[in-house]
């Protein structure tokens, strides 16, 4: 609720600033008189005008730091939001002006010493800190090729020298299943009767797999289905922990794996995920944390 309402507020601050910034420029059009015709023997306008811009610029820095602003141009580039402009630079400019605005109300408020938003913010600190430590911890500890290869290699071996497309329908109980089974024999089609399907990922799709390895599969439900033939269903029911199968072959294929290259990105952000589980159960054992 208190970040709902800080939340509204920035963006009333910022409005604010738009608004009374194009107010400001339209009442000085109106009151600053008519440029006077040139002449020839006209002296020079004096540089008072252009010398009060940095003034102003300056009061403004003083409401935030310069890293602050350094930082905020650097992300916005990065990410792509946009390119450095004059106009980029002065959107920031006022962004970190209401922050700064807004804070101060904020803690003429007491709202900093109030204690969930004070745990709030040391907790969006402590993540700050957290994420530049493990990102360090990563890159400074590359996964290896070799590493990857080797578990590039383990993976494809457990998918097996085949692929498998088949159907299932999923019931709950071993008599719907024998039911079903009846119906097929009689030359029901397994697309109709896939609609009984407990199984809300493949029921509209005529009980279709797609294309997998044996290993995707609980075992019972593997085992059966390479022993099928094309074409043909389970003649008797299959159990797993998810209920009761009626399965049907419909293809057979040599499994095709992704080259190394393709899945090396892939590959590469797994080991990353494995350095860093490492590396924090490390970090437990040291502190003797269970």
């Amino acid at each position: 609720m208190i970040k709902s309402r800080i939340g509204i507020l920035l963006l009333a601050m910022g409005a604010m600033a738009i608004t009374g910034s194009a107010l400001a420029q339209d009442a000085a059009k109106k009151a600053a008189p008519k440029p006077a015709a040139k002449s020839a023997d006209a002296a020079p306008a004096p540089a008072a005008a252009t010398a009060a811009a940095p003034a102003k610029d300056s009061g403004a820095k003083e409401m935030y730091p310069q890293s602050h602003f350094d930082f905020l141009l650097k992300e916005r580039i990065a990410s792509g939001q946009a390119a450095d402009s004059p106009q980029l630079r002065e959107m920031i400019r006022d962004e970190l002006i209401n922050r700064e605005l807004v804070m101060r109300e904020a803690k003429k408020k007491g709202l900093d010493k109030d204690p969930a938003i004070k745990a709030s913010m040391e907790l969006n600190a402590q993540t700050v800190l957290v994420r530049a430590y493990m990102q360090d911890y990563v890159k400074a500890n590359p996964p290896s090729d070799a590493d990857l290869k080797k578990d590039y290699e383990a993976i494809k071996a457990t998918l097996g020298n085949k692929e498998y497309r088949a159907r299932h329908i999923l019931v709950n109980k071993e008599d719907e299943a024998k039911d079903i089974i009846a119906q097929l024999q009689k030359g029901e089609k397994f697309e109709k009767l896939a609609e009984r399907s407990q199984d809300p990922g493949s029921k509209d799709k005529g009980g279709d797999l797609d294309w997998a390895s044996p290993a995707n599969f609980a075992k019972p439900f593997s085992d059966a289905m390479v022993a099928l033939q094309k074409g043909k269903f389970t003649p008797t029911p299959v159990q797993t922990q998810f209920g009761w199968h009626v399965i049907q072959l419909d293809d057979v294929r040599d499994t095709k794996a992704p080259s190394f290259e393709e899945v090396k990105p892939n590959l590469t952000q797994r080991a990353q995920g494995l350095l860093v589980e490492k590396h924090l159960a490390d970090l437990r054992a040291k502190a003797s944390i269970k």
